[in-house]
This record gives C-alpha cells, structure tokens and sequence, in this order.
C-alpha cells in the first residue's frame, strides 16, 4: 500500500498554517491590544516580548503557501482568483507592522507615536483580512473545471466580515495571555484584567460561528449532528467549555502560564473544528484533496525537499524561544 501523498501533503500545510496562527497570533495580538497600553515603557516591554522570534514567525506562513502552490496548484489558483483583494490587504497590513517594528525601536521620542499607530493598524488590517479570507474559504468557493467562477467581491459577506472581527478578537486573547506569561507588574496586571472579558468574548464567538455554520451549510450540519458522527466529534465542544473553565479560574489563582497554554488548545480545538467541518474538501464545497492534487511525481519530489526544511524550522524556532525564555522587564532591549 502506497503514500497517501495529497493526505501528508495537506497534514503538512494544515501544520504549517497551525504554527502560524499559533506563533503570529500572539505578536499580531500585541499591536491589537496596544491601545489598551498608554505607558510608553509598557508598549516598549511588550514589544520587547516578540522582538528576537516575529519575523522567523512568518516563515510559516511562507511554508504554507509554498506548499499550497507545490501540491495543490489548483487551489491556490482559485484561492488568489477569489479573494486576492483580502489577500493583498493583509500583506499590506503585514508589511506595515513589520516596517513600523523595525522603525519603532530607531525612530527618534517624537516620532515613535507615528509607528505605534502603524503597528496598530498593520496588526489590525492583518488579522481582520486573516479572518475574512478563513470566512470565504469556509463559505466555499465556486470552481468549475479548475476555475473560480465567482466575483472578486464574494468575500465582502456578513460570514467572511464576522470572522475577520472574531479573529481579531482570538489574536487579542492570545496577545494577552502571551503578555501574562512573559511580563510582571504593572502590565501583567492590565493583560489579566483585559484577558477575562476577552475569554467570554471568545467563547460566545466560537458558539456564534458554531451555530452559523450548520445552518448556513446543510453538509455541515450533516457531518457534525449524524449518527454516529455526532457522538465522535462532541468531544470537541466540550473540551471548548472545559479549557475556558479552567483558564477563568487559573486567572482568578494567579497562574501565569496555563492561561496561554489554555488558549493554545482553545485554538487548536477551534482549527480543529474547521478541519472537520470541510473534510475532505480542500476547496468547501467540492472539490476533495484527491481532486485538486498535483501529479504524484510532483507531489513526491516536493515532499523531499519539506522533510528536509522542516526539521531545521522547527529546530532553529525552538532555539529562539529557549534563549530568549523568560520575563521580559523595561531595562531588557533587544535592538
């Protein structure tokens, strides 16, 4: 029995998307929350947090899209057709957060306040377009014969629009929890005061989308309330409201680390969720990975060269995060 190659090739991606969100989430939810940080020296310590790891972040985001266009060349066809208005407003959102970082920590006293507000949009006009094209993609995307056949404003929906603000508000979360973990005193303080409405907030988003969903899309009602399905996937849910419960009360106890790691498996659980919703669509609501695979020559060709990068990723992003472990104060500066 042989390589199910467009399976591994979509294990691959999902994990490169998954680190991404994960690892970009929470620098991405530090400019978000920076108009709740007034303090000059809060907003320099916060930064200070992501400063040495944002940028090895994105890589994999280059990971996953690389690899859509090796093994999925179809889909990423149909993806950049149907929503490159979203997807070039969240790259520019991206490059202005990353000019404004560089230019932050050289910028002289008067003209830091200018980059601050650049970092904050940036941060935004990227989550919020994460959010809207995730919508889009869940929403489905007309192909026929390999080709998008819809309008290049079918994202702009009130499904697409409603993700983009709850992802917004998942960034914020992680953000915050993110600043619990690495920071004491005074911020650590305001992000857990920030971070309980911020937990609700999150919990009544994931039940809004969860309800939206299956009405919208009667496929999705049929996969996640048939039988046996719905005994299979309840765990699912259940470990939402359990892991919500246990980061509400770490925070009232003090914990510092275990609401972070919470809201890890709270977007795990949520990412989750999605990947059986489309199953096993890559391309909601038709075409299956099988459909939309390159050649298997290509496919196999391609694999070596990700098994190989991959290793040295996950190695040199784990060293970055070991060195630089720990609580970050005013006095530390990373530039």
């Amino acid at each position: 029995m042989g390589i199910d190659l467009p399976l591994l090739w979509a294990l691959i991606i999902g994990f490169g998307v998954m680190m991404y969100v994960i690892m970009d989430g929470f620098d991405l939810g530090i400019g978000i929350l920076y108009p709740f940080l007034p303090d000059k020296h809060d907003r320099d310590v916060a930064m200070n947090t992501v400063a040495p790891v944002w940028d090895g972040n994105e890589t994999w985001l280059v990971l996953g899209g690389a690899g859509l266009f090796a093994a999925f060349p179809m889909v990423y066809s149909v993806v950049l057709t149907a929503l490159y208005l979203p997807l070039i407003f969240m790259l520019l959102g991206l490059i202005f957060r990353g000019i404004a970082f560089e230019f932050r920590f050289k910028a002289r006293e008067s003209e830091r306040p200018v980059w601050d507000k650049a970092f904050i949009g940036g941060s935004l006009t990227a989550t919020f377009f994460q959010g809207v094209v995730l919508g889009a993609f869940i929403n489905g995307l007309p192909v026929e014969n390999g080709v998008h056949t819809g309008g290049a404003f079918d994202w702009f929906a009130p499904f697409p629009l409603f993700t983009g603000v709850g992802l917004v508000f998942a960034y914020a979360l992680l953000g915050s929890t993110w600043l619990i973990m690495k920071t004491e005193g005074r911020l650590q303080s305001r992000m857990r005061r920030l971070t309980h409405p911020l937990t609700w907030v999150m919990l009544a988003l994931i039940a809004i989308i969860s309800v939206w969903t299956p009405i919208a899309h009667p496929h999705i009602a049929e996969r996640w309330f048939s039988f046996p399905n719905v005994f299979w996937f309840s765990p699912i849910p259940l470990l939402v409201v359990l892991c919500a419960t246990l980061m509400l009360k770490g925070l009232k106890q003090g914990a510092q680390v275990s609401p972070f790691l919470y809201t890890l498996v709270l977007i795990f659980l949520g990412y989750s969720g999605l990947a059986v919703s489309g199953w096993p669509h890559i391309l909601p609501p038709d075409v299956t990975l099988w459909e939309a695979a390159a050649p298997p020559q290509s496919l196999g060709f391609t694999l070596v060269g990700a098994l190989f990068i991959i290793p040295f990723i996950l190695m040199y992003t784990a060293l970055a995060y070991y060195v630089f472990r720990g609580k970050v104060r005013p006095e530390d500066g990373y530039h």
